[in-house]
C-alpha cells in the first residue's frame, strides 16, 4: 500500500515547492513594492523606455588625434565601468573613428556620469609643497606645466629623487605662486609629464601643491574596492575609503616611497593620490604599507565609483563631454508591440495544437505556460528592480522564443508516456516509466540551450546580452516547471478514473493511439481498429516494427484458420 502511494505524495511535494517559489517571488515583490520604491513592471531598456545619449570627443595633448585603439580600448573599459554600475542594456560605440556615443537607458546619475567621463589616471607623487590658494591672477592658465620651457631644463642641482626639493626651480615656485585652481583643468594637469614636477590643486580647491614626479602608477592597480575604515578595536567607522591592490612591481614601488616618506618632515612626509590631475587626499606616511586606502570626503556612492573606475582601469586619453541628450523610445515601442502580437499569436497557435493533438491533456500544457510565465515574471521583476537589469526588445524577443521551447518539454514527456501505453502498461505506470525516458530527453536539450544562451552572453554585447539572458532564464524555469509542476500533475491525473479509463477525450485512450503490447514479440490492434471506426487512425500511429508485427501476426492468424478449415475437411 504504501509503494502504492509513493508517486502521489511525491507529486503533492513537488507542488509544494513550486507553490513556495511562487509565494517568495510574491513576496519579494511585495515588499520591494511597499519598501523599496519598486514599479509593477520590469524596468525597461533604451529602445523600449528611451534614455541619455552622452557623445565624448577625446582630448590629446597637443592638439594631436586620438587613435583607433586608444577609442576601442576606451570603449571596453566604459562598458566595464558602466556594467558595474548595474545598468544593463548600455550602448557603447565610436563614431566616425573621432568620438565615442553612450546611451543609457533612462536619466543617468551624477555618479554613473563621473564613471563615464573621468579618464580615471591614477598617479601617486610625492608632496613638495602645498598651502593655500592666492587671489593672484593666473599669468597663462591655458599653459601647461609639462610645456612650460623653464621646466624643460634640469635644476641646477640634479636631484636625488622624486622628493628633493632641487625640483623646485625659481621658474616652478613662481608659477606656483601664480597658480589658481579655477584654471586647474585649462592647465592640462591631467596629461601632464609624470617625469616631471606638477603644480595643482585639490579636488576642493582649497589647496594647491607642487609635486613631485611620479613614483607608482595607476595602471599597477590590481584591485580596488569600496569600504569603511576600521578603527582602533576593529570597530567599522563611518568614513568611507577606498583599498588599493598593486601588482608586484607597484607594490614594491609603493613601499619604496613610504619608507623614505615616512622619516621626512611635514609636508614632504605626505604623497598626493592624484586623479584626473587633481589631488584627492594627501595623507601623510604613518606606516609602510603595499595595500594603501585612498581617503578623502567619500561617500558609500563616491566611494564605490571611484573604486569601479580604479579596477577597471585608466582611460588611455581622457574625455570631455561634446553633447548630451534624451532619446525617444518611439521605434522601439512600435516594435515592441508588433513583437507581442506575434507572441500572442504563437501562443494561441501553440494552445489550439495542444487541444488538437492531445485532447483535455492540452490544458495540462496550457497550465504549465501559464505557471512558466508566473514565475519568469517574477525572476525578471526581481531581477530588474534589485540588480538594474532592463528589459530590452532582444529580450523579448527570447521570452517570446522560450514558448516554443517551452512546449518541446511538453510535447516530449507527452509522446512518451503515448508510447508506453502502446506497450500495454497501464496509465500510472506510463506516467513514470515515461517520464524516466522523457526526463534524459529534455535535460539534455535544455542543456544545450542553456550553453549556448551562457556563451552568447559571455561573448557578446549590447542587447544581444538581453536576448541570451532571457533565452538563459527561461531554459532553467523550463526544467524547473517540468519537474514541479508538469510530472506532478500527471502523476495526480493518472490516479484520477476519467484519465486512467482512457476516456477517448482524454488524449490517453490506449485503443485510439494504435497497437498495443501483448507479448513477447506479438501486437495486437485496437479495438476499435478492427471494428473499422478507427482503423486508419490507429494504422497512422502505428511505428513500422507495430505494422509489420501486426501483419505478420494476422498472417499467423490465417495460416492458423486455414489449416483448422483443412482439418475439419
Amino acid at each position: 500500500m504504501a509503494t502504492r502511494t509513493t508517486p502521489t505524495r511525491k507529486a503533492w511535494r513537488a507542488l509544494t515547492w513550486l507553490i513556495l517559489i511562487l509565494v517568495v517571488l510574491a513576496g519579494l515583490q511585495t515588499a520591494g513594492m511597499i519598501w523599496g520604491k519598486w514599479g509593477t513592471t520590469p524596468k525597461l531598456a533604451i529602445d523600449l523606455d528611451g534614455g541619455t545619449e552622452i557623445i565624448l570627443s577625446p582630448v590629446v595633448p597637443g592638439g594631436k588625434q586620438a587613435t583607433a585603439e586608444q577609442l576601442q580600448q576606451a570603449v571596453s573599459i566604459i562598458r566595464q565601468r558602466v556594467d558595474a554600475t548595474g545598468s544593463s542594456e548600455a550602448e557603447i560605440s565610436t563614431l566616425g573613428n573621432q568620438n565615442i556615443v553612450v546611451s543609457i537607458p533612462g536619466t543617468p546619475d551624477q555618479a554613473t556620469l563621473q564613471r563615464i567621463q573621468s579618464s580615471s589616471k591614477l598617479e601617486f607623487r610625492p608632496v613638495l609643497l602645498t598651502g593655500a590658494p592666492t587671489a593672484a591672477a593666473s599669468t597663462d592658465p591655458s599653459a601647461s606645466p609639462s610645456d612650460d620651457p623653464s621646466l624643460s631644463s634640469t635644476p641646477s642641482v640634479k636631484p636625488s629623487n622624486a622628493s628633493d626639493t632641487n625640483w623646485v626651480t625659481p621658474a616652478l615656485q613662481k608659477q606656483y605662486d601664480d597658480f589658481q585652481c579655477a584654471d586647474v583643468e585649462k592647465s592640462g594637469a591631467n596629461v601632464a609629464d609624470p617625469k616631471k614636477p606638477l603644480v595643482t590643486c585639490d579636488d576642493t580647491g582649497t589647496k594647491k601643491y607642487i609635486l613631485g614626479p611620479v613614483e607608482v602608477d595607476g595602471a599597477d592597480i590590481t584591485d580596488a574596492s569600496a569600504g569603511t575604515i576600521q578603527g582602533s578595536q576593529g570597530v567599522s567607522t563611518n568614513t568611507w575609503a577606498v583599498s588599493l591592490r598593486f601588482n608586484s612591481a607597484g607594490g614594491d614601488a609603493i613601499k619604496k616611497m613610504g619608507t623614505r616618506l615616512i622619516a621626512l618632515d611635514s609636508p614632504r612626509n605626505q604623497f598626493g593620490a592624484v586623479l584626473d590631475g587633481l589631488v584627492i587626499t594627501d595623507p601623510a606616511v604613518q606606516g609602510v604599507t603595499d595595500q594603501p586606502q585612498i581617503t578623502g570626503s567619500f561617500t558609500q556612492e563616491s566611494a564605490q565609483a571611484l573604486a569601479d573606475q580604479l579596477k577597471y582601469g585608466a582611460l588611455p586619453v581622457s574625455f570631455q563631454v561634446q553633447s548630451r541628450d534624451t532619446v525617444s523610445a518611439t521605434l522601439g515601442t512600435s516594435q515592441l508591440q508588433s513583437g507581442l502580437i506575434a507572441g500572442l499569436i504563437g501562443l494561441i497557435l501553440v494552445v489550439i495544437y495542444s487541444l488538437f493533438q492531445y485532447r483535455l491533456l492540452g490544458f495540462v500544457t496550457i497550465a504549465s505556460l501559464v505557471v512558466t510565465a508566473a514565475i519568469t515574471y517574477g525572476v525578471i521583476q526581481v531581477a530588474s528592480w534589485h540588480s538594474g537589469y532592463r528589459l530590452s526588445l532582444a529580450g523579448v524577443a527570447g521570452l517570446i522564443i522560450s514558448i516554443g521551447l517551452t512546449a518541446d518539454s511538453f510535447i516530449v514527456y507527452f509522446e512518451r508516456i503515448r508510447d508506453e501505453l502502446r506497450d500495454g502498461r497501464g496509465l500510472v505506470g506510463a506516467v513514470e516509466a515515461g517520464w524516466g525516458r522523457a526526463l534524459r530527453t529534455i535535460v539534455a536539450a535544455k542543456g544545450v540551450n542553456l550553453l549556448s544562451a551562457v556563451v552568447l552572453y559571455i561573448l557578446a554585447v549590447g542587447n544581444v546580452r538581453g536576448f541570451a539572458l532571457t533565452l538563459g532564464i527561461t531554459t532553467i524555469i523550463d526544467v524547473l516547471v517540468v519537474l514541479l509542476f508538469t510530472h506532478p500533475v500527471l502523476q495526480l491525473l493518472a490516479k484520477t478514473r476519467f484519465f486512467s479509463s482512457g476516456h477517448p477525450l482524454s488524449g490517453l485512450d490506449p485503443n485510439a493511439l494504435g497497437a498495443v503490447y501483448r507479448g513477447r514479440a506479438q501486437f495486437r490492434v485496437s479495438t476499435e481498429a478492427r471494428k473499422g471506426g478507427a482503423s486508419r487512425e490507429a494504422q497512422r500511429r502505428q511505428t513500422i516494427a507495430e505494422r509489420k508485427a501486426a501483419e505478420l501476426a494476422d498472417a499467423k492468424s490465417g495460416s492458423s484458420d486455414r489449416a483448422e478449415k483443412g482439418k475439419d475437411s
